[in-house]
């Protein structure tokens, strides 16, 4: 039995502005681990990404650059 590698894989964080919501996901697909910035309306950002200190610290980054803006956890 195999088990199928595409599709999502983990989604490190949703924050919620005015009933818009915007989630930062991770995908495996054909051409390795890819960061998506999605919200309902379709993807914002997409880019390929990695488990290193670096790309999480970008994804933290983000994140706290968009709290301070007023966007809380959802």
């Amino acid at each position: 039995m195999t088990i199928p590698r595409d599709g999502r894989t983990s989604t490190l964080w949703n924050l919620i502005l005015n009933d818009n919501r915007v989630s930062c996901v991770v995908y495996h697909g054909p051409n390795g681990m890819e960061l998506r910035i999605e919200s309902a309306k379709g993807t914002i950002l997409t880019e390929p990404f990695d488990m290193q200190p670096r790309s999480m610290a970008r994804t933290r980054a983000l994140r706290k650059s968009l709290k301070r803006r007023g966007w809380k956890e959802g």
